[in-house]
């Protein structure tokens, strides 16, 4: 990878890397910790208090969301 492909990853993509590891091994704190992180990344100057996020995620984050609701559902049974 080069410097310029580095410079267009964003850093919501490296933290959705992050997530999927963390859910990889059934690791929930972190994932919690590292889905706040990646909403705050995506979402910061984006219009102020009354900002309402109208765009789809794309799969990747939707997939992600998905074990993270199953994986929290596991844990409290």
């Amino acid at each position: 990878m080069d410097q310029y492909e580095k410079d267009k990853i964003r850093l919501s993509d490296r933290i959705l890397s992050a997530l999927q590891l963390a859910l990889e091994q059934d690791d929930l704190k972190i994932a919690e910790l590292l889905t706040s992180a990646m909403e705050q990344s995506m979402t910061r100057n984006t219009g102020g208090g009354e900002f309402i996020e109208r765009r789809d995620y794309p799969p990747e984050i939707e997939d992600a969301m998905d074990k993270l609701y199953d994986m929290r559902k596991n844990h409290k049974s």
